[in-house]
């Protein structure tokens, strides 16, 4: 997506004399921007794209279309998918400091980059909280970007109705990713006092909500919606969307215990440090013996693991059959993806588009 990052990469550039005109010590509001938005895999802006496509590919066979799709559309539609990666980086930011996390995308994380700009100043005060408060400012500052991007590309639609309905799709998005981020904070602390037979239903409800829905679901819709989707059109996409999503999410929780940190960006096991109580981790929870839980339960957590402690933990998921099953899980909502599009009423170049994309999304080996 070369014309994502050429975007971003002017967005960023506009902004920087912005910034540093006010003061210089700004820039690294700039250059973090910079950095965080450097690559990555830009799945929300392909499936803003793909949702757009799906029904602005229909033609002449969506009777009548309210407005055009032309140079000026697929524009906005860029706009937009821009707008979504920089709400992306913004939820990376807050993750980051949620999770006390150090590295993102194989750099420090934003609030360890603000600490070190403590440290290196010599300045009063403590470091850490300065970079907390500097990286939550930085994901405010990525947030109130993304709306106006969003916004800019939504004035931009000749038609005011896909315009509200788009807006609508964003707005839902952004409220579900909050909430769903709060819940996962919650399992990570309430655990505890949490019956067990509940622990698998909460994780698989934070997958839902903090994951799925935005980077698969609403990047559909949104750029469905751009299109003057009419409602079945926005249903079909969400009956792709959504299942897709989980698998997503699920490969994820995955690559977090067993993925290859130079590909990852992140430590190995890094999610066990975390005590992300997964949906890997609700499965395994309910097949291990008593000994065996006890003992996940009491390292899952531990910033200081080492790496024979990851490696013990790592086994222990893998015997309990949980990998396999979380594998399985992932097949399945594939398949329910899969079905769901084959059925679906949209343009059939953009259903073979987004059954690659499903593949690609789902099927990462690092």
């Amino acid at each position: 997506m070369d014309i994502v990052q050429g975007r971003i990469d002017g967005f960023l550039e506009e902004r920087r004399p912005q910034l540093v005109g006010i003061a210089p010590d700004l820039d690294p509001f700039a250059r973090f921007s910079s950095d965080l938005l450097r690559g990555g895999k830009r799945f929300r802006a392909l499936f803003c794209y793909w949702g757009w496509q799906s029904v602005a590919g229909l033609g002449d066979d969506f009777d009548p279309l309210p407005e055009r799709h032309d140079e000026e559309s697929l524009d906005a539609v860029v706009d937009a998918a821009v707008g979504l990666e920089l709400f992306h980086a913004a939820a990376l930011v807050h993750d980051d400091i949620m999770d006390n996390s150090d590295t993102r995308r194989g750099l420090p994380a934003a609030h360890r980059r603000f600490e070190q700009l403590h440290r290196d100043g010599g300045w009063l005060g403590a470091a850490a909280p300065f970079g907390t408060s500097g990286a939550l400012l930085l994901g405010d500052l990525l947030l109130a970007w993304s709306d106006e991007l969003v916004s800019r590309a939504l004035d931009a639609l000749p038609s005011r109705a896909a315009a509200t309905a788009a807006r609508t799709e964003f707005n839902r998005m952004r409220q579900e990713v909050t909430l769903g981020q709060y819940l996962d904070i919650v399992e990570e602390n309430a655990w505890r006092s949490v019956p067990d037979a509940e622990l698998l239903g909460r994780a698989q409800r934070v997958i839902v909500y903090k994951s799925a829905k935005y980077s698969v679901e609403a990047p559909l819709t949104i750029g469905g919606a751009m299109a003057g989707g009419r409602p079945e059109h926005l249903e079909a996409l969400r009956h792709f969307g959504l299942p897709l999503g989980i698998a997503y999410q699920l490969r994820d929780d995955l690559l977090g215990v067993f993925g290859d940190p130079d590909v990852t960006g992140k430590p190995a096991g890094d999610d066990l440090r975390e005590g992300k109580r997964t949906v890997l981790v609700a499965t395994a929870r309910r097949t291990l013996p008593p000994s065996a839980v006890r003992l996940l339960d009491e390292l899952l957590g531990d910033p200081e693991l080492d790496a024979d402690q990851i490696g013990m933990l790592q086994a222990t998921l893998r015997d309990s059959g949980a990998v396999d099953e979380v594998e399985q899980a992932i097949t399945d909502q594939v398949e329910r993806a899969e079905h769901a599009l084959a059925r679906s009423p949209l343009a059939p170049s953009a259903r073979a588009q987004l059954s690659r994309l499903a593949e690609t999304v789902t099927r990462r080996d690092w």
